[in-house]
């Protein structure tokens, strides 16, 4: 076929308006270690809502493509591209992505965790008005630059799934690295969005005794019981009842283990207030710079363990993919999803998760 030069994309030029359908450039030449791709499927994540929204802003940031979680076909290849396992990958070759690293700063090279790359490198978080222009999820061709994260999908993982991998599931199973076994352990998921669902089955398939998932709206509650949950508590109920009703679901004892995966506010004081003598506490989706209160007291007194967890790594990536083929079969994953949509209709995903409709908006660029 022939190498596209532009691309049809869907681009963010105001928070809180509607994406604006136009043209793109291409980069000429595909560099060593790059790729392009025409995109088979994006599925939006919470902090792409936040971006539109404009809770989430810098200055400078916009006109930029969101979507940070996709797959898609390669149809250019520069030279010496390989995966993340050292595989070539060639025209044709299906392939998902994620954000770049630089290879040399000190999280990269003592740390040894890209995670903190000093240089971090996101898609989604390339302006459309410059070189490489087309680098997000909510194009129809795509730019994966040299040093981004790539990997060859198995052919029997279903699009969406490859995709969420990318961030939702990545991000959820490093949050729960750093706790240890589960076994017979009481596990509280603040948030019922996408990424805490996902973390209760988690919870769920990883052999906790009881998990307990605290969020909204009733239908994702109800959803959350089709994942594992046990028991769910409203958020509708206000803080100190979510802590109360918490306590009387575990015996009085508390969490074992609770996880924020909702970042509202309150959470930070709600997760401590509900976790068990020496539980552990993560602390996954506060994103933002306002401050939240955190009752130190408590965490002293209860000699509670907290934990930050930051998105995900190549590992974690690979990782979402062995778990969603291990496990295909153990949860109803295609519920997450919503019906596939093209570029024209993204607005309005968006705007739908916005208002807690969806869970998980999928865009097919393909698609009119």
């Amino acid at each position: 076929m022939t190498v596209p030069t532009s691309t049809r994309a869907a681009v963010l030029t105001e928070h809180g308006r509607p994406l604006h359908l136009t043209e793109l450039p291409l980069p000429a030449e595909v560099e060593p270690g790059a790729a392009l791709v025409r995109v088979s499927c994006a599925t939006l994540c919470g902090t792409d809502v936040e971006i539109w929204s404009g809770r989430m802003s810098f200055p400078g940031m916009l006109p930029m493509v969101l979507g940070h979680e996709m797959v898609g076909e390669v149809v250019a290849v520069g030279p010496g591209t390989r995966d993340a396992l050292g595989r070539d990958i060639a025209v044709g070759a299906r392939i998902g992505w994620s954000e770049s690293t630089c290879g040399e700063c000190h999280g990269c090279t003592v740390l040894r965790e890209p995670v903190a790359c000093a240089k971090r490198g996101y898609g989604f978080l390339q302006r459309s008005d410059v070189h490489p222009y087309a680098t997000a999820g909510l194009c129809e061709y795509a730019y994966v630059v040299p040093r981004a994260a790539k990997l060859l999908l198995p052919d029997d993982l279903p699009d969406a799934w490859a995709a969420m991998a990318g961030c939702a599931a990545k991000t959820v199973l490093r949050a729960f690295s750093p706790v240890g076994g589960l076994t017979g352990a009481r596990v509280v998921i603040q948030g019922s969005g996408a990424l805490g669902l996902f973390a209760t089955a988690v919870a769920h398939i990883s052999g906790a005794a009881q998990v307990i998932t605290v969020g909204a709206p009733a239908s994702r509650l109800a959803l959350a019981g089709r994942f594992g949950a046990d028991a769910t508590v409203d958020v509708a109920v206000g803080s100190d009842a979510i802590v109360e009703r918490v306590r009387e679901l575990t015996g009085g004892r508390g969490g074992d283990l609770v996880m924020d995966f909702a970042g509202a506010p309150s959470v930070g004081q709600e997760a401590v207030g509900m976790a068990a003598q020496r539980g552990r506490v993560v602390i996954v989706g506060s994103t933002g710079p306002g401050a939240a209160p955190l009752p130190l007291g408590t965490v002293m007194g209860k000699e509670l363990t907290v934990y930050g967890s930051l998105n995900g790594d190549i590992s974690d990536y690979h990782r979402a993919i062995e778990f969603f083929g291990a496990f295909a079969d153990r949860m109803p994953w295609h519920d997450l999803f919503g019906a596939p949509v093209g570029l024209s209709a993204a607005s309005d995903r968006i705007e739908a998760m916005h208002r807690l409709d969806e869970v998980k908006a999928v865009i097919d660029p393909r698609l009119p």
